[in-house]
């Protein structure tokens, strides 16, 4: 098990300038660090990978899909282009030396169609991710898939979901991940949630049921815990919290209030608390 923080906390594009965070939280004692990939280039992502591994620091990459890049569209030109755009984010996590592209790259965030997936789109869906899945294969990583609430998207909302959806996939570079904020509002039981992903989970995201800081809140954390060992989990565990410093984010993430005192309390805090859980468990 290792532990990592989500720089969406801070930023949706790393930069140079968040070199010094990096530092603070390689100083706090993580061992990685997510990274957002929204936008750049290979040479982008190479210099951030130089500076993670200068700082001897482990490295993941998340991604969105949005309604012009949709792996469901019924229109085969979106789906090269969602299939574009997966190139690219894997080439991008590659260059900057990550061992896992994470997110909800199934289906846009916020595109609804007013009833729930169909067999076409399940097909469409599995055919551009086994597309990534190969490029993935290619790039020395994998992919990880994240599902949503019900309130984000309607494509992938449950873990039982998830697990057909990699099995269609068929494929050894493309598996499940696992996020404790959607799982504590779609789940009706945790621990089979996590115990139905088995070996095909490999990735995890703690966050609190307010985006805050994991522990403050309502998560059954012990259940999430000692589910997670039971499984033989061993990948990351990566805080991920939401606040309201960059406007367009904590409306994507709909965040209306300040749910923490400040980014270093969620990271401290955070990081103390898995720890604990995680020798508990």
């Amino acid at each position: 098990m290792k532990i990592s923080m989500n720089l969406l906390l801070w930023t949706t594009h790393v930069t140079e300038e968040h070199f010094p965070l990096i530092g603070q939280l390689k100083a706090a004692g993580f061992e990685g660090v997510e990274i957002p990939i929204f936008e750049g280039d290979e040479k982008h992502y190479a210099r951030i990978g130089a500076e993670l591994k200068n700082q001897g620091l482990g490295a993941t990459a998340v991604t969105v899909m949005s309604s012009e890049t949709s792996p469901i569209s019924d229109d085969p030109k979106i789906r090269q282009a969602a299939k574009d755009r997966l190139k690219w984010a894997i080439a991008n996590t590659k260059a900057l030396g990550g061992e896992l592209l994470c997110g909800p790259i199934h289906s846009p965030l916020g595109v609804f169609s007013g009833s729930g997936p169909t067999e076409t789109e399940k097909a469409y869906c599995a055919e551009v991710l086994r597309a990534a899945a190969n490029e993935a294969d290619h790039a020395n990583l994998r992919l990880a898939v994240e599902y949503l609430n019900r309130f984000e998207c309607y494509f992938l909302t449950s873990a039982a979901e998830t697990k057909a959806l990699i099995q269609s996939v068929d494929h050894p570079h493309c598996l499940a991940m696992y996020d404790t904020f959607h799982a504590n509002i779609e789940e009706k039981n945790l621990a089979e949630a996590i115990r139905a992903m088995g070996d095909e989970l490999i990735h995890v995201h703690v966050s609190e049921n307010d985006r805050s800081t994991p522990g403050a809140g309502h998560v059954d954390w012990p259940t999430t815990f000692k589910s997670l060992k039971s499984i033989g989990y061993n990948g990351w565990l990566t805080i991920e919290a939401f606040g309201r410093s960059m406007p367009a984010l904590a409306a994507a993430t709909k965040i209306w209030r300040d749910m923490f005192r400040s980014p270093e309390e969620v990271y401290t805090k955070g990081l103390a608390f898995i720890r604990e859980m995680w020798s508990k468990g």
